[in-house]
């Protein structure tokens, strides 16, 4: 089973890594680190409370808090065992952090592993509007490998429900890494 990184940071759109995790698990094994504003965010926006996702997570699952710096996906030599690392919400504070090279928790730590060995990194920002910082912030993880993308989705595929615009932003992380889906339906012409 192949394995993947998938964090949750405190950005409003848990959705998006609740999405993520329900597809990824259904074919990979999951590396999952939350931060503790994740959990707050989550329980704000989902009503779903830090006991009860804890208590929901598949076998296939793995989960680690921002503060355990010294797990085994910290290191470079488990990170080039993965796919790569992706980040769902991700936070402009996470994303700053990333692009200047600041690892002060576990989730920063894996996303600078994943560009210095040279893994995908996806980073689904969400935020609006941007500053001219932020946007900066993406042209430095562009620049050094990453791929950032704002929660953006589209409407020719005619969505009818909040779960179709995420199904769509989820399926777009998904392509990127080469994850076979159903989540939306593509582009014809």
């Amino acid at each position: 089973m192949e394995k993947i990184v998938l964090c949750l940071t405190g950005a409003s759109g848990t959705v998006y890594g609740i999405k993520l995790l329900e597809e990824l698990t259904k074919e990979h094994f999951v590396y999952l680190i939350v931060s503790n504003s994740g959990f707050k965010v989550m329980e704000k926006e989902l009503g779903l409370s830090k006991h009860s996702f804890i208590n929901s997570l598949p076998d296939n699952c793995r989960l680690f808090y921002e503060d355990q710096i010294d797990v085994p996906v910290s290191s470079g030599s488990q990170i080039t065992k993965t796919k790569g690392v992706i980040v769902a919400p991700c936070s402009v504070g996470t994303l700053g952090a990333v692009a200047n090279g600041i690892s002060s928790n576990l989730i920063h730590r894996v996303c600078d592993v994943a560009l210095k060995e040279g893994k995908k990194l996806f980073l689904l920002v969400r935020e609006m509007p941007l500053s001219l910082t932020h946007i900066r912030n993406m042209e430095k993880v562009f620049l050094a490998g990453g791929t950032v993308a704002v929660a953006s989705p589209a409407f020719y595929t005619k969505p009818e429900t909040v779960d179709d615009m995420v199904n769509f932003v989820a399926g777009k992380v998904l392509d990127h890494f080469g994850i076979e889906h159903s989540l939306y339906k593509r582009w014809e012409g």
